[in-house]
């Protein structure tokens, strides 16, 4: 079901144009912009670090690692899907590898910035992509299953957001969600990524609660590397004009099929029905009932 996002009027129809005010969202490069005040440029992310992940996402370890734990977790726990929304989709790299492990199941990306759009197109030229802000959310009960994958720390209004999605999915469906973990791991990479906050486990678990789901996994993910990260953190704890992004991605390929296999393991760990307690990264499966 469609939404107006002037008169908030629900609707269904293939034209976005409302039959109630006839309000329509604005087009460009082939896509809907339900925000176009925030579509080149806002406070979340920076537009100029698209073409930079583009390069760097495929064969990283830990791009590649989460992308198989999230299709892991999908086919977990929402076997039957057969729609799902990306929120933040960025260059794609995400619904690529769910376009690669669901076949036939319809996707949809957006973008608060509209030239991510470019890239996830170059992706995945099927999909149904459109600009649009997290807080306004211009569907209603439309999607088996909305993923936001480390989305929601650089949204001061992570809440609006939670409750966005939840009356967008499709009573019975549900979420998945991926955030950086530990406050006390803030550092340069941070500021430079634009986030807003790190979570802790109970703190997500709580506005996850707080906006009608209900938690059915959570597990912490990165977790042998956890010792590394604290080292690498403490060491460039402040942010900087001179921040070098490069030292995050400046391994060998040694290291990176290294460290590949340590995520493996992990992720086999997982896999088990364990929920790890710590680590960089915390995964969140959460359903809506079907009442709710």
């Amino acid at each position: 079901m469609k939404r107006c996002l002037s008169c908030k009027f629900r609707f269904a129809a293939a034209s976005w144009r409302c039959p109630d005010c006839g309000w329509q969202p604005v087009m460009a490069d082939g896509h809907c912009l339900f925000a176009p005040e925030i579509a080149e440029e806002n406070a979340g992310f920076s537009a100029a670090y698209f073409e930079n992940l583009a390069r760097r996402e495929s064969g990283y370890f830990w791009f590649e690692s989460r992308n198989q734990l999230i299709c892991w977790a999908l086919a977990k726990y929402f076997p039957a899907m057969r729609s799902l929304l990306e929120i933040g989709c960025g260059t794609g790299f995400v619904l690529a590898g769910i376009s690669r492990s669901f076949p036939g199941v319809p996707l949809s990306g957006s973008e608060a910035l509209q030239a991510g759009l470019l890239y996830t197109a170059r992706r995945l030229p099927r999909a149904e992509l459109f600009q649009m802000d997290a807080r306004n959310i211009p569907f209603v009960e439309e999607f088996d299953v909305i993923g936001a994958f480390d989305v929601l720390e650089h949204i001061d209004e992570d809440r609006a957001v939670l409750e966005q999605i939840h009356a967008a999915v499709k009573p019975g469906g549900g979420m998945v969600l991926t955030v950086p973990q530990h406050p006390a791991l803030w550092s340069g990479i941070d500021e430079y990524s634009f986030h807003k906050r790190r979570y802790t486990r109970e703190d997500l678990v709580r506005k996850v609660s707080q906006a009608g789901f209900r938690t059915v996994r959570a597990t912490s993910f990165v977790t042998i590397l956890l010792p590394a990260m604290v080292a690498t953190r403490l060491l460039r704890r402040r942010y900087t004009k001179d921040f070098d992004l490069d030292l995050e991605f400046r391994i060998s390929v040694r290291m990176n099929r290294s460290l590949t296999r340590v995520l493996a393991f992990e992720r086999r760990v997982i896999q088990t029905g364990i929920s790890l307690p710590v680590g960089g990264s915390l995964l969140l499966v959460a359903r809506r009932d079907q009442e709710g």
